[in-house]
C-alpha cells in the first residue's frame, strides 16, 4: 500500500523538482542577485504569512477527515474548514495589504510583496481542497490538479519576467494565476463534497486547538530554513540574499522534494491504520517509511555534497556560483537533518495530537538559528548562515526524536539506516576517486551516474529496506506488457 502510494505521488514530485532546479536555473540567468534576492525575500514573507494563519487548516483537514468521514460528517467538516478559512482570508488581505502600503520598502519589494499576499491568499484556498483529496486517498486527482498548479505557474511566471516589467514579482504573479485557473475545477468539486453542511463553532474550536500548534511549529520551522535570509539583508545586502537563496534552493529543495514525497505518501496512511486498526498498525507503516527515507535520503544529501562545484556551475548564472559552491554541501546536510525530523519524527507528536510540545522544539531551534545568524554572519558571511541552519536543524532532530518517543514511540530502523549509511560512503568513495575533467555539465553527470550505479548495485547488495522485492514489483508490471506485445 505504501509503495502504491509513494509511485502515486511520483508527478508531483518530478513536477516540483523541475520547477525547483530549473527556477534557480532560468532566474538566476534572467535576474541579477538583487533582484533575485527581492524576490526570495518576498517568498519567505509570503510563506511564514500562510504557514501563520491558514496552514492550521490543512493540518486539521490532514489529521480530521478519516474521522469526519467514519461519522458521516465530511460535509459538515468541509464547511467548517471553508468559512472559517474565509473569515481569516479576508482579514489577513486587509491587514497584510495595509502593512505594505505602509512600510518603508522601495517600489519592486512592494510590488512583489503585494503579489505575494495575493498568491499566498489563492493557493491556501487551494491547499484545503488539495488536502482533502490527499486525506481521502484520492491520490491520482491529487496529482493531477497540484502537478498542473506546479508547472503552470512556473511556466507562467518565466513569461511575466521575460515579457513585463514585474521583476521580482513576475514568478510570484505566476503562482497567483495558476492558482486561479486550478481553483476553477477545484472548487465546484469541493462543493459538492460540501452540500448540505453546516459549520460548526465546536468543530472549528478543535480544529484551531490542534492546528493552532502546528502552524506555530511550520512558521518557526520556516524562520529555520529562511528567516537567515532577512538577517542576511540585514547584516549584509539584497545581492548576498541572492546568492545564498540559490545555493540555498538547489540543496535544500531536492532533499525537500523526496521527503514531502514519501510524507505525503506515508502520513495519510498512518493516521487512517491509527484511526481504523490502533497503534501498532501505525507503528508498522512508520516503520516502512522510516527505512525508505533512509534508502533515498542519505545518498541524496551526500550526492548533493559530493557534487556542488559542478551542480552549481551547471544550474547557476555565474554571479552566484561561487557562493552556491560554498553552501551547498552544508545545506544538503542540514537538509536531510530536516527531512528525517518533520517528516519523520513529527508523527509522534501529530498522531498523538500533542502538536504543542512541536511547536516549542521548533521554536526553540528557530530561536537557535537567529541567534546564531548573528554571531556567525558578521565573520563568516553565508557560510555562518549555512553553518547555523546545519546546527540548528540537529538540535531539532534530537529533541523531536527524544520527546516524541515519549507520547509515541516511532520505529528506528537502525540496521536499514546503517546499511543505507554504509552503502552511502561506497558512493562517496567511489565518486571522490573518479578522474573527471573537463565542462562541468560531463563533471556532473559523470560524478551522478557512476555514484548512482555503486549506491543502486550496493543498495540491492546490502537489501536496504527490501528494495530487492520492488524488483520483482517492477517485473510484474511489465510483463502483461511484454504479452501483449
Amino acid at each position: 500500500m505504501l509503495g502504491k502510494h509513494i509511485l502515486g505521488y511520483l508527478p508531483v514530485q518530478i513536477a516540483r523538482a523541475l520547477v525547483g532546479f530549473g527556477g534557480v536555473a532560468v532566474l538566476t540567468r534572467l535576474m541579477p542577485a538583487e533582484m533575485y534576492g527581492q524576490y526570495a525575500l518576498a517568498l519567505a514573507a509570503m510563506h511564514i504569512t500562510a504557514m501563520a494563519f491558514h496552514t492550521w487548516l490543512d493540518a486539521s483537514v490532514a489529521r480530521f477527515h478519516a474521522r469526519a468521514q467514519q461519522r458521516g460528517h465530511l460535509a459538515s467538516h468541509l464547511v467548517t474548514v471553508y468559512t472559517s478559512y474565509a473569515l481569516i482570508a479576508i482579514g489577513v488581505l486587509a491587514s497584510g495589504g495595509l502593512a505594505i502600503w505602509l512600510a518603508p520598502l522601495s517600489l519592486e519589494m512592494k510590488t512583489a510583496l503585494a503579489f505575494g499576499l495575493m498568491a499566498l491568499t489563492l493557493r491556501s484556498t487551494l491547499a484545503i481542497g488539495l488536502e482533502t483529496r490527499r486525506a481521502n486517498g484520492e491520490v491520482a486527482s491529487y496529482s493531477l490538479f497540484e502537478t498542473f498548479n506546479t508547472l503552470a505557474g512556473f511556466a507562467i511566471g518565466i513569461g511575466l519576467v521575460m515579457a513585463t516589467p514585474l521583476g521580482a514579482a513576475g514568478p510570484i504573479a505566476g503562482m497567483a494565476l495558476a492558482c486561479v485557473i486550478t481553483l476553477m475545477f477545484e472548487l465546484p468539486a469541493q462543493a459538492r463534497k460540501a452540500k448540505g453542511g453546516k459549520p460548526r463553532k465546536r468543530r472549528a474550536a478543535v480544529y484551531f486547538a490542534y492546528g493552532l500548534p502546528v502552524s506555530i511549529s511550520l512558521v518557526f520551522e520556516h524562520l529555520l530554513s529562511a528567516g537567515d535570509r532577512f538577517l542576511i539583508a540585514g547584516f549584509l545586502n539584497e545581492a548576498a540574499v541572492g546568492i545564498y537563496s540559490a545555493g540555498y534552493g538547489l540543496a535544500d529543495r531536492t532533499i525537500d522534494i523526496i521527503f514531502i514525497w514519501l510524507g505525503a505518501a506515508a502520513t495519510p496512511l498512518m493516521i487512517k491504520a491509527l484511526e481504523e486498526k490502533g497503534e501498532n498498525a501505525a507503528r508498522e507503516v512508520a516503520g516502512q517509511s522510516a527505512r525508505v527515507m533512509g534508502l533515498i535520503g542519505f545518498p541524496a544529501a551526500a550526492g548533493l555534497a559530493l557534487v556542488a562545484a559542478p551542480l552549481a556551475g551547471v544550474m547557476v548564472g555565474e554571479e552566484f556560483r561561487e557562493g552556491a559552491t560554498l553552501i551547498l554541501p552544508w545545506i544538503a546536510l542540514a537538509g536531510l537533518m530536516n527531512g528525517l525530523m518533520t517528516y519523520y519524527f513529527h508523527e509522534s507528536f501529530i498522531l498523538k495530537r500533542k502538536t504543542r510540545w512541536m511547536a516549542a522544539i521548533m521554536a526553540g531551534a528557530a530561536v537557535l538559528n537567529l541567534g546564531l545568524n548573528v554571531l556567525l554572519l558578521p565573520i563568516y558571511g553565508i557560510a555562518g548562515a549555512a553553518a547555523a541552519t546545519l546546527i540548528s536543524y540537529t538540535a531539532g532532530l534530537v529533541l523531536c526524536a527524544l520527546i516524541g518517543r515519549r507520547l509515541f514511540a516511532l520505529p528506528l530502523p537502525w540496521m536499514d539506516w546503517g546499511k543505507a549509511a554504509l552503502a552511502t560512503g561506497i558512493m562517496a568513495l567511489a565518486v571522490i576517486t573518479l578522474p573527471i575533467n573537463g565542462p562541468a555539465i560531463l563533471v556532473l553527470f559523470g560524478q551522478a551516474a557512476l555514484g548512482g550505479m555503486v549506491y543502486v548495485t550496493a543498495a540491492l547488495g546490502l537489501n536496504i529496506a527490501g528494495c530487492r522485492s520492488w524488483l520483482s514489483v517492477a517485473q510484474s508490471w511489465l510483463r502483461p506488457q511484454e504479452a501483449s506485445a
